[in-house]
């Protein structure tokens, strides 16, 4: 009897011990989530400037000339990263920084996967010379957004006009700039500039002035890192 009794307590003591250990497991989970969340924007906030930035030359710049800020930002329209750096976080820095006049805006071709990726920044710059170089920009990183896949040979000739049509460009005079190659040695230009001025080559790289970030982190901690550099001017 006496055995059956301690079975009986034994049970619902043992279930709630399993479920304070359970819990305390989850809290600790979403706290070690928030301290790492926390550390990575330490880690943007506390980044060394770096000795040498990245130049305004030939670059279409987005935003006020005169803005305090410049933010430059090596990208390969065929990255995952980029692409979700661009519609996460660059988008929304455009909307809350450049069209408020505080930062201005400049891409860099820092084309590293290959054949695709250089195309698509040459197409690009072509589309500088009918003053439509942002819009071709944001569209080839929504159309590869859309195809979700590198190397499967989406961005191409056939996709470039398309762009260009849909934007209401001279198609013609585009795809005589693309198929010249105009602009080949301008998009290798940015690459040895991203060799340059990096240790380790990666994308997104963005530079705010001359503080270095590597990675596509949340809008919420370049925020941070924009302020900072803001509130010493």
């Amino acid at each position: 009897m006496e055995n059956q009794n301690e079975k009986k307590y034994l049970l619902p003591a043992s279930i709630l011990i399993a479920a304070i250990l359970i819990t305390g497991a989850l809290i600790y989970s979403t706290g070690a989530k928030n301290v790492k969340n926390e550390n990575q924007t330490a880690n943007l906030l506390e980044t060394a400037e770096q000795p040498s930035k990245p130049q305004i030359d030939d670059d279409v710049v987005l935003g006020n000339p005169d803005a305090p800020v410049t933010i430059f930002i090596f990208s390969d329209y065929q990255c995952p990263s980029c692409g979700k750096f661009f519609q996460e976080t660059e988008l929304l820095i455009r909307k809350n920084y450049v069209e408020t006049g505080k930062v201005k805006m400049v891409h860099k071709d820092l084309s590293f996967l290959g054949p695709e990726s250089k195309a698509a920044a040459q197409a690009a710059e072509c589309a500088k010379d009918q003053g439509k170089y942002w819009q071709y920009h944001d569209a080839l990183f929504e159309a590869e957004i859309k195809d979700g896949q590198e190397h499967n040979g989406n961005l191409n000739r056939n996709l470039f006009g398309k762009i260009a049509s849909n934007l209401k460009m001279n198609v013609d005079e585009f795809l005589s700039c693309f198929d010249s190659q105009k602009y080949a040695a301008e998009v290798e230009k940015d690459i040895q500039e991203a060799q340059s001025i990096m240790e380790r080559i990666s994308a997104p790289t963005i530079f705010i002035n001359n503080k270095m970030i590597q990675g596509a982190y949340p809008y919420s901690a370049f925020s941070q890192a924009i302020d900072e550099v803001l509130n010493k001017k």
